[in-house]
């Protein structure tokens, strides 16, 4: 591993010091002098409070150590989870939530908050805290001395009173932002990437039925992905107000956990949300004390560790779920688990990342929305290269350039340090990205071409993020603001995925049948056919393909096609192994499915369906991809699962067919040749 000294500073082994304070040092010092740390940076004073003082003398402020609020007090009880982070007095749900999400996620928990640390000895009086900073990562160094009111913290507080590691996280991120007054408002998806450095984007829960996003937000967790959702609120007055359900309107829940109970001879999908309040819970079915739970057996009840009390925790259905909430805020950690999964690399696939600092500058580089054609050509503008966007191989790029296929590009505009102002207020922001022709980037350029690629609507939030597709070549990205000459600072960082395509070949994926398949094959064969080969095979397996996932059943024709792609040696029906092997396949062509649906929308799209075949072992043309979705999609611009089915089934026998031919001609051509795919599909 990589030493301090070593890595690149600004990397989580060696990060930026915060206002040069280095805590080994510091910790050194104290400890010699056997003294506690006292931050002059960040003092005891209404100025790190950043609101104003209070004239009431009761509710005067007064800064105390951990040890002389309680004496119980300790940095960690036990193990870090969800319920250590309660909301006090400051209106930063945004930040707590998203907090709540990283304590399930140890490997990302301790980049933020670094081991070792305690209030026992040695103690010193400091601690040490990582957070990411467009672009770098940066540890803060605090002294543990909080604001309290009467005896009790003022501002986050774990549930049992006496834990303090959340307190000090966030006076470490306040004294990073500049004070306490900062953090109030926000969005979570700013708390998520600073700390972890990854996208944040958002997912409109009407976008999916409740079975696809839960699916979608299952899929996400398991991956190491932060997930938080709210309910938007139609107005400001409504900010805060509780409904009958007992969920708060325009507040931020962290999404922890996904699982599923049997109720009956019903499967109810269930997610698991906290309210960083730490209280006030959703009332609701599958509530913590709701009826539904009575007909559940114990053991399901303690598999996934259900509490009747009040700690903000709560279980809700997929079906209220998506009733009720509106947005739902995901971070991916890295950019592979937004598009590797659905783009399966190959060993000729890399990404490339690209980090940007600009400066808006009133009169000069702040020249606005596309509205402002006058000035909006002056905005900053940052090249994509075309090294960065084409193959690395340049006498294969030159070969393919006809088929060279689109590259996966995820941009994201961050505005900065717009909270260390003296009242938070962000800019309403947005990107474009516009193809270069070879010509000068004048006035002209800008009002006659259109833009390839933009972020979307201007939004007042620090971010904005947007995942595209481009073909090789040379772009430029532009980040402007809404209006013109509006002043600030910005960070861009673009992520490019590069594929190097092949052409159609095939690689057979063997799936073996799983012992309970086996038997439910076997049964129905017994029950059908004496055991040895099922007389209405078409049946059969229509009736076997209703154990696959409710969204996946398949229609009577398709399942024709998959009888007509076996060898059944000149008779109507298959044996008990061919069903097996039939029914074994369909399982594993739909884990591929879900896999690379990449929105979960139980469809493909062509990009999403030529992953998905290199996953099931074919390397695929673009235009012969092109030809399989038109062909199987039924008319439709995505393709649902049994067209994938029937597309994979078409395939093998194609290839069946091709290595079959006795034609030199064909052979001599090869597979490859474009021209015979019409006429063979």
């Amino acid at each position: 591993m990589a030493t301090d000294k070593e890595a690149p500073l600004g990397s989580i082994v060696n990060p930026i010091k915060f206002l040069d304070q280095d805590f080994k040092t510091l910790l050194e010092t104290c400890l010699k002098s056997g003294k506690l740390f006292a931050d002059p940076t960040f003092p005891p004073e209404q100025t790190s409070i950043g609101t104003p003082e209070d004239p009431d003398p009761k509710k005067a402020i007064k800064w105390q150590r951990p040890k002389e609020i309680s004496e119980n007090a300790v940095f960690v009880e036990g193990t870090t989870g969800t319920t250590d982070i309660c909301q006090g007095q400051l209106g930063n749900c945004w930040l707590l939530a998203a907090l709540s999400c990283l304590t399930m996620h140890p490997k990302l928990f301790v980049k933020v908050v670094p081991p070792n640390q305690s209030l026992s000895k040695p103690y010193a009086g400091i601690f040490h805290f990582r957070f990411w900073q467009y672009g770098e990562w940066v540890e803060v160094v605090v002294d543990d001395k909080l604001p309290t009111r009467e005896g009790r913290l003022l501002f986050s507080y774990s549930h049992t009173r006496h834990e303090y590691w959340s307190a000090l996280v966030e006076k470490a991120y306040a004294k990073l932002v500049g004070c306490y007054g900062s953090l109030k408002g926000g969005n979570i998806s700013e708390g998520m990437e600073d700390f972890t450095g990854g996208i944040a984007y958002s997912l409109q829960v009407s976008s999916r039925t409740p079975r696809v996003l839960w699916r979608c937000l299952s899929a996400a967790l398991s991956r190491g992905s932060l997930l938080s959702c709210f309910i938007q609120a139609s107005s400001y007055r409504e900010i805060g107000k509780v409904t009958g359900d007992g969920l708060i309107k325009g507040h931020a829940y962290a999404i922890t956990d996904t699982d599923k109970v049997t109720k009956a001879l019903d499967e109810i999908l269930l997610l698991k949300l906290r309210n960083p309040w730490g209280f006030v819970e959703y009332r609701g079915p599958w509530s913590d004390k709701s009826k539904e739970w009575e007909s559940v057996a114990k053991a399901e009840k303690e598999r996934i560790e259900l509490k009747k009390i009040e700690d903000g925790e709560f279980w809700i259905s997929a079906e209220d779920f998506n009733s009720l909430f509106d947005v739902v805020e995901l971070c991916s950690v890295n950019p592979d688990t937004l598009v590797e999964e659905n783009s399966p690399a190959s060993p000729s696939s890399t990404w490339t990342i690209s980090e940007h600092e600009g400066v808006w500058v009133s009169g000069s580089s702040a020249g606005g929305s596309r509205r402002y054609n006058r000035s909006f050509w002056k905005n900053p503008q940052f090249q994509l290269d075309d090294e960065e966007i084409t193959p690395d191989d340049k006498k294969r790029a030159e070969k393919q350039k006809e088929k060279a296929k689109q590259c996966t590009v995820l941009v994201e505009l961050l505005q900065k340090n717009r909270r260390k102002k003296t009242k938070v207020h962000f800019l309403y922001i947005a990107f474009h990205i516009y193809k270069l022709l070879g010509m000068c980037l004048s006035r002209k350029f800008f009002m006659t071409n259109r833009p390839v690629g933009r972020s979307g609507k201007y939004r007042a939030q620090r971010g904005s993020w947007r995942k595209m597709h481009l073909d090789p070549g040379n772009y430029v990205i532009m980040a402007s603001t809404y209006r013109p000459n509006q002043p600030g600072d910005f960070f861009v960082q673009n992520n490019m995925f590069i594929f190097v395509w092949c052409v159609c070949s095939k690689k057979v994926m063997a799936t073996p049948v799983s012992p309970e398949d086996r038997v439910r094959v076997q049964k129905t064969f017994d029950e059908e056919a004496g055991g040895v080969r099922s007389p209405h095979p078409c049946s059969t397996l229509f009736y076997l393909t209703t154990s696959l996932e409710k969204d996946y059943h398949l229609p009577l024709e398709t399942c024709r096609q998959l009888i007509f792609g076996e060898d059944t040696k000149g008779r109507c029906c298959l044996s008990c192994e061919q069903t097996g092997t039939l029914l074994s396949r369909l399982r594993h062509l739909q884990s591929i499915f879900i896999q690379f649906d990449e929105h979960s929308s139980g469809t493909m799209s062509p990009f999403e369906l030529s992953a998905a075949l290199q996953a099931v072992g074919m390397q695929c043309d673009t235009k012969v991809v092109e030809l399989l979705s038109e062909r199987f999609a039924s008319g439709e611009l995505h393709m649902p699962f049994h067209g994938f089915v029937s597309c994979v089934t078409r395939m093998h026998k194609l290839f069946a067919l091709y290595e079959s031919e006795t034609s030199q001609e064909v052979k001599d051509r090869g597979i490859n040749f474009v021209s015979i795919w019409p006429n063979m599909l």
